[in-house]
């Protein structure tokens, strides 16, 4: 994919003066993703390593038996407007309270563009192939599903300690405090829709799950039929691919060649943010 360029233009006296922007180079974007976290740039960006690296995981097993779906996301910062629509729709999907987002959008000034255009990146949660959340969790409550790599949290075993969020190194957790939007204490219709995470439709009350939980983003597992599977052209996609304004968040099986998502990494270059700490995210960028 080609980087796309912007044009400003102003107006002296008679003459309009067009003046293009400087284009967002691989290099440059390389260097803003390390300020946030990208690790091993370098090897990354040479020739093929991307594929190698798609195919070994997609190897990888669980207890013996191969996995049989490995969700992700390859991510494009350079279509990313920061419109947030993707933190919206998520909030909307899965009823999250006030403090609490399974994803957000991290804007980096880039010095020297003519049009002062910042970068944007959307972080959900990295479904990490070896997540440290899981390890730490004295209750087994967070736990990377063995049919599709997705990690998940119990919230009947769930006891907050929140030792999950301490060891997460991409802040994708966020604790449930129990605080309302006004549409929720007011008690309005709205607040007897319950939330159809984890296909549980729980109503918020106090004292009761997930009230008092760690929570995060789940891909918005809900949405898959009884085999574990999504349908993009039946809208049970998760709601921060699906309502990207900028086309920038593709979701899809890593496991499966001809998934848009493994198209991408086979044609483009990408990183994998912090993956040095061995957490083998599965979450890619596209430089």
């Amino acid at each position: 994919m080609s980087n796309s360029s912007d044009e400003t233009s102003t107006q002296t006296g008679d003459t309009a003066v067009t003046t293009e922007a400087k284009p967002l180079s691989r290099r440059t974007m390389a260097g803003y993703l390390t300020k946030i976290g990208a690790g091993a740039l370098a090897a990354v960006m040479s020739g093929g390593m991307v594929v190698t690296m798609v195919r070994e995981a997609s190897a990888q097993t669980d207890g013996g038996t191969t996995q049989k779906y490995r969700y992700g996301m390859v991510i494009d910062p350079r279509r990313c407007v920061g419109c947030k629509a993707c933190v919206v729709a998520c909030k909307a999907e899965n009823k999250t309270p006030p403090g609490v987002n399974y994803n957000l959008v991290v804007e980096q000034a880039i010095p020297n563009r003519l049009d002062d255009k910042p970068l944007f990146m959307t972080k959900p949660c990295f479904h990490c192939d070896n997540p440290p959340c899981v390890g730490v969790c004295p209750v087994g409550a967070t736990f990377k599903r063995s049919q599709d790599g997705i990690v998940v949290v119990d919230y009947e075993r769930c006891i907050g300690c929140r030792y999950c969020i301490t060891a997460c190194p991409y802040g994708a957790r966020s604790f449930d405090f129990g605080e309302n939007y006004p549409a929720v204490a007011e008690k309005t219709a709205y607040s007897a829709v319950p939330s159809p995470e984890y296909g549980q439709f729980r109503q918020r009350e106090e004292e009761k799950s997930p009230v008092g939980n760690v929570r995060k983003c789940t891909f918005c597992v809900h949405l898959q039929d009884k085999d574990g599977k999504y349908d993009k052209a039946a809208g049970r996609w998760p709601a921060c691919a699906k309502t990207c304004t900028g086309h920038a968040i593709h979701f899809g099986d890593f496991n499966d060649p001809e998934s848009e998502v493994s198209q991408l990494l086979r044609e483009n270059q990408a990183i994998r943010l912090k993956e040095e700490l061995g957490t083998a995210p599965n979450v890619y960028y596209l430089i």
